[in-house]
């Protein structure tokens, strides 16, 4: 993809299914970025970490599993200096203008990196279904000001756009990020056979525009348990029932 001239900062998103987004900073321009996700800096970079807003911001981010400490890159060359950030596992990067939107949410891992005016802060879900059914709804990310924000997602990304009082209802893993102005609530799947046998999950994620809505079609949970249900999977495989795996195990069988 060619670089993205913007009022702010520059920027080009490099790959397909690992990506990574390279920003362009001329002197005195920043970018924050969650911890741990610097990929290559040019010389001329300097990194600041600090608690993103004092230590009671720290602390809400770390309550809601992110890192207590978010890290802000500045260029002080003469020209220009590049830093990148890469994904943290399979899937897409989307920017955002923040300009165009009243805030933006996105899940609490999706956050990559931001231009240094952007706000990052821990949102909770208001609803009470949402926090309590909401799957990895409850604990949110804010991000306000008028840069650009990178969110990461996992799998491919899908963009709907939704007029007002138009409603979307999603798996609830499977939202990523929306625009401040979207209404976001969970309900119910009804039906007892729907709830026990039909293998979407009991509550559904509910959208009202308008607004901007991102979705992704493999979760970082739903890769999880996939990676375990196949490691256990081979591992009963591998050993046997007469091995020493689990099946062996129960049995009591001796190895060959």
């Amino acid at each position: 993809m060619e670089n993205i001239r913007t009022e702010g900062i520059d920027f080009s998103l490099k790959g397909d299914d690992m990506q990574l987004v390279e920003v362009e900073l001329d002197p005195g321009e920043g970018v924050r970025a969650e911890a741990g996700t610097m990929l290559y800096m040019s010389d001329g970079i300097e990194m600041q970490t600090d608690t993103g807003g004092g230590m009671f911001k720290g602390f809400k981010r770390m309550v809601s599993g992110e890192s207590f400490f978010i890290t802000t890159f500045t260029y002080s060359g003469p020209a220009k200096g590049q830093v990148a950030f890469a994904a943290p596992y399979p899937g897409k990067i989307v920017p955002v203008d923040l300009s165009q939107h009243d805030g933006f949410l996105c899940q609490k891992d999706a956050f990559l990196c931001a231009d240094q005016d952007v706000d990052v802060e821990v949102a909770f879900s208001k609803k009470l279904g949402a926090g309590l059914f909401g799957g990895e709804g409850f604990i949110l990310q804010r991000l306000t000001g008028n840069g650009w924000a990178f969110v990461h997602a996992g799998g491919t990304i899908v963009e709907r756009k939704l007029e007002p009082g138009q409603t979307l209802r999603v798996d609830t893993g499977c939202v990523a990020a929306f625009s401040g102005t979207v209404d976001y609530d969970i309900n119910f799947v009804g039906g007892f056979k729907n709830a026990l046998f039909g293998g979407e999950g009991v509550f559904l994620a509910k959208l009202t525009g308008p607004g901007t809505v991102y979705l992704q079609s493999l979760p970082f949970a739903r890769l999880a348990d996939r990676i375990v249900a196949g490691q256990f999977a081979n591992r009963g495989e591998s050993r046997g029932v007469g091995g020493s795996g689990v099946l062996g195990d129960l049995f009591g069988g001796d190895e060959v």
